[in-house]
Formats: structure tokens, C-alpha cells, sequence
């Protein structure tokens, strides 16, 4: 069986990564150290997998961590989710992002190149495009510098990787560029659950929605779109997590570097995701508006042609699925996981 060693395995998007590899046939390991994540994850997984799936404690950092788990598992390819993913913290802590997000990816690259494990894909984000200068964003487009420390360490390791693909072709690096995930897996057992005040909308909408918070502040009414508020290309977690199993068919009989945006390429505003909302949960969701944020742009949408010429890949997933199964989480685990 074809053994993946997933880091960040029980974060948002790897917790249901590491239930379509399962369903796919894959023998994944999670590799986590519960800063962005609970314990309490791991056997929703196996519950809903109806197995248990190995799990390591430990940190991208730790070389030694690292090779233990080379030493003990025969892995053959890696998905690395493990970072810091906060735009707002970023800004107040570089270093830890730099420290965590590059040196982790660097230290978990050397590993695999000393053991021989040259197949990597990498969590990577529509914010490396920056403002863009066209829509929708092809993966021609051009990578800028970040407008915060979080994108900017995106920029960095995707560099890095395909500056080791070049001095060593044995590698294969899939780099994929997510748009917005959003939703949950069906069961309700796992989603989202950020720490403190949520970053992304989603999870500030179904907290609003269950009465741990008063209402949604929307951002900004004045922007050149439609509506005035901020448009985004959101994706459900569950086509999401789908890509990367596709991904890493094409990742372990493909060398070279290969760059995919993962979005639905249509775009929807922050009062449209509102409207799903509320009629995800049969009334009117509270929101306000409230200045522009620092760092946002104003539209950012995909073109994702290129994945499913390649990869055979198309998100199916609908905005009334991603906001209904979003609520459904929420709902049935109103302050997330509790361990």
C-alpha cells in the first residue's frame, strides 16, 4: 500500500484529506502538533473512516522527529499542511510564521531528500498572486511579493521547491493554490474550528449563526464590485481535499514541478455568501458593516481548467452545499472540538 505522511494531518483541510485518501486506498499518517488543531480530531477521522489511522506527535521543525518517522514508516509521498495560517498574526509575528512555515518546510524537504522520498505537495494559496492584475488567475499569472508575512512564506516555499526540482529532477512537486475552502464533511463529526476570533468568513458566519457571536462584521461596502463587499472564489473542503488525491496520482508517475489553482472559478461576494447563509439556516443572519481590512483584495477568482485537463479534477460542490454543511458542523458542535 502506497504509505502518505501528511503533516498537519489534523488540521481543517488535512483532517478531510486524510478521509479521501483513505477512501482512495491510500495508508495516510498524520504528523501533527495540535497548535492549529485538537487531539479530539483523530477519532472523529477514524470513526468515520471506520478504522484507526496511524498518527505521530510532532513538529516540521524537529529533523528528529522527522526521521523517526521516515525510520519507522516507508513513506513514499508527503502532503505538507503543517503552517501558520493567520494573516493578522502574521503581521505581528514574522519570525514564528517564517520560523514555522520555511524552516518546517525546509527541514521536512531535507528529510525526504535524505531518505529518498522525492514526491511533495504543497498546501500553497491564491495569495501568492497578490492583487491580481487580471481575473480569473490562471497559473500563469504572476506570483508577487506578499502583502503580509503568512503569503509572503508561501511565495518562499514554493520557490524553494522548485529550485530542489531543478538541482534534483527525481523530485516531483505538485504546488497547489487554494482559493477559499469553506464547509464541512457531511457526517457533521469534523470542520473548521479556528482558535479565538475566526480570520475567514465561514467560521464567522456559523459562530454568529449558533450564538457565540453577535453578528457578522462585513468588511468594507465600498469596493469596485456589484455589491461593494470583497469578492472571493470559495471551494467546499471536500472537493478540496479530492484535488489533492488527485493530485498525488498525477504527483508519484509525474517528475517535475506542477502548479494547480484549486478554486470553482466563480466568484462570490461576502453579501452573497451571507444570502446562502441565511437560507442554509431559515432566517436572517445579523451583520454590520465595518472599515475595509488591511490586506484584503478586492476580487480574487480561479481559473481551474488547467486541473481538470491534467488531473481530472473539477470541484462539484455547490455555495448552498458549502454554507449548509458549514452550519450542519457548527451546529452539531457549537464550540467545535471539545477535548
Amino acid at each position: 500500500m502506497t504509505t502518505i505522511l501528511v503533516t498537519g494531518g489534523a488540521g481543517y483541510i488535512g483532517s478531510h484529506t486524510v478521509i479521501e485518501l483513505v477512501k482512495a486506498g491510500y495508508e495516510p499518517v498524520i504528523f501533527d502538533n495540535f497548535y492549529n488543531s485538537k487531539p479530539a480530531v483523530l477519532a472523529r477521522i477514524n470513526k468515520i473512516v471506520g478504522r484507526t489511522v496511524p498518527f505521530v506527535s510532532g513538529d516540521i521543525r524537529s529533523r528528529e522527529q522527522l526521521e523517526q518517522v521516515f525510520e519507522n514508516y516507508k513513506i513514499d509521498a508527503v502532503i505538507n499542511f503543517a503552517g501558520l495560517k493567520a494573516v493578522g498574526e502574521s503581521v505581528k509575528k514574522p519570525l514564528e510564521y517564517y520560523d514555522n512555515n520555511v524552516n518546517g518546510a525546509r527541514t521536512l524537504l531535507s528529510v525526504m531528500k535524505a531518505y529518498g522520498c522525492k514526491n511533495f505537495i504543497f498546501s500553497s494559496s491564491a495569495t501568492v498572486y497578490g492583487e491580481p492584475d487580471s481575473l480569473p488567475l490562471t497559473e500563469n499569472s504572476p506570483v508577487k511579493r506578499a502583502n503580509c508575512p503568512y503569503g509572503q512564506t508561501k511565495v518562499d516555499i514554493e520557490y524553494m521547491c522548485q529550485e530542489l526540482q531543478i538541482a534534483d529532477p527525481s523530485f516531483s512537486m505538485v504546488l497547489l493554490r487554494y482559493f477559499n475552502p469553506v464547509g464541512a464533511h457531511e457526517s457533521g463529526l469534523i470542520g473548521e474550528d479556528p482558535r479565538g476570533i475566526p480570520n475567514n468568513l465561514m467560521p464567522y458566519l456559523t459562530q454568529v449563526a449558533v450564538g457565540r457571536l453577535k453578528e457578522l462584521s462585513v468588511f468594507g461596502n465600498d469596493y469596485p464590485t456589484a455589491d461593494g463587499t470583497c469578492v472571493r472564489d470559495y471551494i467546499h473542503v471536500v472537493d478540496l481535499a479530492l484535488g489533492h488525491v488527485a493530485a498525488l496520482n498525477h504527483c508519484l508517475n509525474v517528475p517535475g514541478t506542477h502548479i494547480y489553482n484549486l478554486g470553482t472559478g466563480i466568484g462570490y461576494s461576502v453579501l452573497d455568501m451571507v444570502k446562502s447563509f441565511s437560507k442554509a439556516i431559515g432566517r436572517e443572519l445579523p451583520y454590520k458593516f465595518a472599515p475595509r481590512r488591511a490586506g484584503d483584495v478586492v476580487a480574487c477568482y480561479a481559473d481551474p481548467s488547467k486541473a481538470k485537463a491534467e488531473l481530472g479534477w473539477v470541484a462539484k460542490k455547490t455555495l448552498d452545499d458549502m454554507t449548509a454543511d458549514s452550519y450542519n458542523w457548527q451546529k452539531n458542535n457549537p464550540n467545535g472540538y471539545e477535548d
